[in-house]
């Protein structure tokens, strides 16, 4: 990486006077943030794969009392259905109190260093990789969808 390098576009093209370690500090903080974001995807997956589960046992429960096993049927109705996932919460609950505590201040944090750091531009890193890696001219090779 040089501190020459160019962008693919002015948005996206590093500020003057911004440093090769600074960039590159800024685009792993911004990887971290779209590690985090699958990590919030994964936590939204697990909170429907569990409410489904939940919203199962219903049927289970009426199985299990057309079978006959209503002692079987008493513990999951009993045990399971609607059972909090950690103590005192539904799986809504750990959604709300991830988005609302360490993935708002995740995102603040890197917004703040991009503004910081460099007038707010994003993937700055990325831009100039694009640049390097690319061949111009070159059908795919684009720098932007309006090249």
């Amino acid at each position: 990486m040089s501190g020459n390098s160019p962008a693919v576009d002015e948005e996206h093209s590093r500020p003057e006077g911004v440093d090769d370690a600074t960039v590159e500090a800024l685009g792993e903080l911004s990887k971290a943030l779209e590690t985090i974001h699958r990590v919030r995807g994964h936590l939204y997956s697990a909170h429907q794969l569990v409410g489904g589960a939940d919203l199962t046992l219903d049927r289970v429960v009426e199985l299990l009392r057309e079978a006959g096993h209503d002692d079987v049927a008493d513990r999951v109705e009993r045990e399971l259905l609607g059972r909090n996932v950690l103590p005192g919460r539904w799986t809504f609950q750990i959604m709300e109190e991830f988005d609302d505590g360490y993935y708002a201040a995740f995102q603040e944090i890197e917004r703040y260093a991009r503004e910081k750091l460099a007038g707010g531009r994003r993937h700055i890193y990325e831009a100039e990789m694009k640049a390097r890696r690319r061949t111009p001219g070159m059908l795919g090779h684009e720098a932007t969808p309006d090249e």
